[in-house]
């Protein structure tokens, strides 16, 4: 027989024995690994026979080593059975002495090992949809799901698989999971954070036995150095506590901590450590949660974040879920084009038109407005800004590209007349499938500009693009389709900031084209859908944009920047802050002064909250002082607002129609709408707040009066305009 020196190749048998099993089936393989003295690993899966037998044989080649070996579960990989607690052992450079070929005992598997095997790793299946709150389906989004546990207050979450949604907004995440880990093998592969929701529920249980100490600033990885300071002089110090969880001493860390902290049945019901036993390393059953993200309108946002509380617990290896994604998620709505040759107009900057007033089947007045005669703070609201409609063409509309029309209701303009360049704009819209002409699926993005064409400024329908760009491949369930991600239905955005659309009363519409070669064709003004007789398309919008001056101060003298804006509209001003006396004498409140107060008080503030325009929303009045603290004089909504729960508050009109101090309520007492004011109009004015100074000024501090005013503007579709003055000042109670 050669020498191991000449050869330097070495053979190793590991002879398997499962005889010992009763009623034995061969009805599952077995894999065995050797690492040799590099780390080097070689695996092979052993089919055993009828009684239970069977081999694995590895070469080794060079100067060897001490060699591990592995055996468990068919089904673990060649770095996961290291981390098992299956049947291991070495095999020394003694044992071969001068042979090249070793042949070991028989292994015995036993039975413990042999079920074990059986449920160590498992495949999980996890099925579902992400579907938006309407219930259309999120194409594109990437899903991935991930098993979380928890101890003591700190998280940690593994992620098991992920998937893109499909057509339908479906996925599958198909993944092995094992279990029957050493522990220090599962801790290395986990990272972990602080979460406040578990904290939120153990703080509470802490607090219930004064004599417990108060912990720290919880530290954002886990640590076995604050459980020291619950115990006290109760028990042995933790040895070597360091910075990370140490399996070893948490049963009789956990022991301790029983017999020192309180009972928390909930805490037991959620599982959190010392209360419920920690052995995640024997946890055969993942618990899930889910995080969505998807590109829309270019960013890749987030649009389902699950969090510990959300967690399935102990899932079965078959899963369905439905994700119900949040905004920003762009949804593909399946809301099919109406039939015939016309078209609809969906929305308004997202309010369907019969809730704007002058539109079809809306209120006649107020004309324009939306929400027309609603008494609310928010009721007969004009645009601003950038207004952005909404509407599909009819399934036999021959609409190739189409152009905005304007009618000004001033008696000397008295027809339609195209929009002027520069008041309207077009938008980009994303999808998800192949890309044009062919190519990878993700979203891509196609611009829908305003173009010049035979004079006229147009923009390209979605039904023409969808007939000259992968015709037949959109928005249905098949291979290769592509899914409108975003803007599917917009058709424009009218630009009213500083155009002739700033402030007035207008009526728009729709003129479509056909296209022939270079030339726009055919002009018509397409029907309402679903109207009979039928009816001219149009849309009514009253606009009130706002002018902002440069400064450096306002109309009333004051300084404007990035706190007070330089606007009427709307327009706030503290006028006068004092002190007034038992006697009537009065001490001024001036900014950065210091005042002293007594019980007999009163806080007197003249104000102004105003809009020119007379589109005032509400406005109110805070003190902020402290540290997070604050005191409300004027705050609709607020349930400890003086001005409704303390009987020296007054709130009076100095020069103004109406008190408010919202534009519509349902209660009388705080409606402008109530007190007189008109729909659509209410001005404000200047005001005068009393109350006892001691009810405003709780405590000797640095104080800051807030002022804010609303304007009912929609701006840009999803703002508001507003102005807020700010006074500071000290106080000696």
């Amino acid at each position: 027989m050669a020498r191991k020196e000449e050869t330097g190749e070495f053979r190793l048998d590991v002879p398997l024995d499962a005889s010992g099993i009763e009623d034995f089936k061969p009805e599952q393989p077995v894999k065995v690994v050797a690492r040799d003295g590099d780390g080097k690993l070689q695996s092979q899966t052993v089919q055993l026979n009828a009684k239970g037998q069977g081999s694995a044989s590895f070469k080794f080649a060079g100067d060897l080593g001490a060699v591990q070996v592995f055996v468990g579960p068919h089904d673990a990989t060649d770095e996961e059975i290291q981390g098992l607690q299956t049947i291991t052992f070495s095999v020394s450079r003694r044992n071969w002495l001068d042979k090249l070929e070793l042949r070991l005992q028989p292994v015995r598997i036993s039975p413990y090992y042999w079920y074990w095997w059986l449920r160590w790793c498992r495949t999980f299946v996890i099925r579902g949809r992400v579907l938006c709150p309407d219930g259309s389906p999120v194409v594109g989004a990437n899903v991935c799901a991930f098993d979380v546990d928890w101890w003591w207050w700190w998280l940690t979450n593994q992620q098991v698989g992920c998937d893109t949604t499909d057509a339908t907004g479906s996925f599958e995440i198909k993944f092995r999971w094992c279990c029957g880990w050493w522990p220090w093998w599962w801790l290395k592969l986990r990272r972990w954070q602080f979460e406040p929701a578990l904290a939120d529920r153990i703080l509470p249980v802490l607090q219930v036995d004064p004599t417990l100490p108060r912990l720290a600033k919880p530290a954002p990885q886990p640590s076995l150095q604050l459980f020291d300071t619950l115990l006290g002089d109760r028990g042995s110090r933790i040895r070597n506590p360091g910075p990370a969880i140490d399996p070893a001493v948490l049963p009789s860390l956990r022991d301790k901590l029983l017999q020192r902290l309180p009972r928390a049945p909930e805490l037991e019901r959620l599982r959190v450590w010392p209360w419920w036993p920690w052995q995640p390393w024997w946890d055969c059953t993942p618990d899930i949660i889910f995080r969505v993200t998807q590109n829309c309108g270019g960013n890749n946002v987030v649009i389902v974040n699950e969090g510990f509380f959300d967690a399935r617990w102990n899932i079965p290896t078959s899963l369905d879920v439905t994700l119900t994604a949040l905004d920003p998620a762009c949804c593909t709505r399946r809301d099919p084009d109406p039939v015939g040759n016309c078209l609809d107009i969906v929305d308004i900057c997202g309010i369907d038109p019969v809730n704007v007033g002058g539109n079809l089947s809306a209120p006649a007045t107020p004309a324009g407005y939306a929400n027309p005669n609603l008494i609310a703070a928010y009721g007969d609201r004009p645009f601003a800004g950038g207004v952005t409609i909404h509407g599909r063409f009819g399934t036999l509309a021959t609409a190739d590209y189409y152009e905005l029309e304007y009618f000004n209701e001033d008696p000397a303009v008295n027809d339609w007349e195209p929009a002027p360049p520069n008041t309207v704009a077009g938008f980009t819209r994303s999808f998800y499938g192949p890309a044009l002409p062919a190519g990878a699926i993700d979203t891509h993005y196609v611009p829908f500009p305003v173009t010049l064409i035979n004079g006229h400024y147009v923009i390209e329908s979605r039904q023409h693009f969808e007939a000259n760009n992968g015709a037949g491949t959109w928005e249905i369930v098949a291979l290769g389709s592509r899914w409108w991600h975003a803007e599917r239905d917009t058709l424009l955005t009218i630009l009213t900031e500083n155009t002739i659309f700033s402030e007035g009363t207008f009526k728009f519409r729709i003129r479509s084209w056909q296209r022939v070669g270079n030339n726009l064709v055919v002009p018509q003004i397409l029907p309402h859908c679903g109207t009979n007789p039928a009816q001219d398309n149009h849309i009514v919008l009253r606009t009130d944009n706002r002018y902002v001056g440069g400064g450096p101060v306002d109309t009333h003298g004051k300084p404007c920047g990035a706190v007070h804006f330089c606007t009427t509209e709307p327009d706030t001003n503290i006028i006068d802050v004092k002190i007034v006396h038992a006697d009537t004498t009065e001490t001024a409140v001036a900014s950065c002064g210091t005042v002293q107060i007594n019980d007999t008080d009163k806080l007197r503030i003249d104000f102004l909250a105003q809009d020119t325009d007379g589109h005032l929303a509400d406005y109110t009045l805070r003190l902020t002082y402290g540290e997070n603290e604050y005191v409300d004089l004027v705050w609709t909504g607020s349930p400890g607002e003086l001005l409704a729960t303390e009987p020296s508050a007054s709130l009076v009109a100095l020069a103004a129609a109406q008190i408010g101090p919202e534009y519509g309520n349902a209660d009388p007492t705080r409606s402008a709408r109530n007190q007189g004011a008109t729909s659509p109009t209410w001005a404000g004015g200047s005001y005068r707040f009393e109350v006892l100074a001691k009810k405003a000024f709780p405590k000797t501090c640095c104080y800051q009066l807030d002022l804010t005013a609303n304007k009912r503007n929609i701006v840009s579709c999803s703002t508001y305009f507003w102005n807020q003055s700010q006074l500071s000042f000290l106080v000696n109670v």
